[in-house]
């Protein structure tokens, strides 16, 4: 089971305290240790954090929870990994950092950077790596708003991206997203994480080759460097391919230089088929755009490469045993 460490809660105690809520109430409730919140050597599950942040959210009434909790965070919440991080020579070998060692804070999480087809833009994505997690709007606004601040601690306190990428629709006003990410956002969209400026990647950070390699050999210790199973890379994938409706064996056989018989051996050997593979991505994506999002049935069959609505009909049926408005009516918040 994934876990992060206790520091990803930090002012949790304060913010929920401030707010009148029983604070050691809602951590008992999530299956947190009052005492490892903050701790950089405590640990609890990913799933725990996002119940916490949840739970704490709706007893008070405060829709921005996690956007709170952002402001009281920073990079030292990382720690080593953020101290391997500024002490590198740019922004970009920062975030190589991030991408490579980020599972010694969580294995849950990871972050990748990748090159847009405008060459000037940059797309800095933050991932979330557990299956079917439950709702988790406030882990992933608070995440985000991390994000934003450790960028802001290498790039300077007035950096901006150009735009933030939300996978669910608004908690409040969209000005107040303007606010607290000084950018354009984006809602319901397919990836969480920012659209950067190219050339800010290769801007300098102050170097300290000393503590940069002490905290890189230290990591290389503590976190598990054994490859990724092929069905989790053919997974995230298929989450890529879905919308352009290229989504097929062939394509993404084609993506690992393997044969597509190879490719069915190799998943099998792993105890899946890439036909289960689609299948599960496909109701992972629909139980969150049905439940977190406004998105159309129209746009939602597009977005999982269905040729019409009535598939995603019948494949909802199958999957829960109702149809896509009826699932969508019962599951949306109170």
């Amino acid at each position: 089971m994934s876990v992060i460490r206790g520091t990803s809660l930090t002012g949790f105690f304060e913010e929920t305290t401030a707010l009148g809520a029983d604070t050691d109430a809602l951590l008992r409730t999530a299956g947190i240790r009052p005492e490892d919140v903050g701790n950089f050597e405590s640990f609890f599950t990913y799933v725990a954090m996002i119940h916490a942040l949840e739970a704490a959210a709706q007893r008070t009434g405060v829709a921005d929870l996690g956007r709170r909790m952002a402001r009281r965070q920073g990079i030292e919440i990382l720690g080593p990994v953020g101290v391997a991080a500024r002490t590198t020579r740019t922004v970009a070998d920062a975030l190589r950092i991030f991408e490579n060692y980020l599972s010694a804070y969580s294995p849950a999480i990871t972050i990748e950077v990748n090159r847009l087809p405008n060459p000037e833009w940059a797309f800095l994505e933050f991932r979330l790596l557990i299956p079917d997690p439950p709702p988790h709007r406030q882990a992933m606004e608070m995440s985000l708003g991390v994000a934003l601040r450790v960028l802001r601690f290498l790039l300077g306190s007035t950096f901006a991206p150009l735009t933030v990428h939300i996978p669910h629709e608004p908690l409040g006003p969209r000005e107040d997203y303007l606010h607290e990410f000084s950018c354009t956002p984006r809602f319901s969209e397919s990836r969480a994480g920012f659209t950067l400026l190219a050339s800010d990647l290769a801007r300098p950070l102050v170097a300290d080759d000393t503590a940069h390699l002490a905290m890189v050999r230290y990591l290389d210790t503590v976190i598990d460097r054994q490859d990724r199973r092929l069905a989790g890379s053919v997974r995230d994938l298929v989450r890529q391919l879905l919308p352009t409706g290229a989504a097929t064996i062939e394509v993404t056989a084609r993506q690992f230089h393997l044969h597509p018989k190879t490719l069915q051996r190799r998943l099998a050997a792993e105890g899946t088929s890439f036909a289960d593979i689609i299948d599960g991505v496909r109701r992972e994506l629909t139980e969150h755009w049905l439940r977190d999002t406004d998105m159309t049935l129209t746009h939602l069959a597009h977005e999982l490469g269905y040729s019409e609505q009535s598939v995603l009909t019948r494949a909802c049926r199958r999957w829960f045993g109702v149809g896509p408005t009826r699932y969508r009516a019962a599951h949306r918040d109170v």
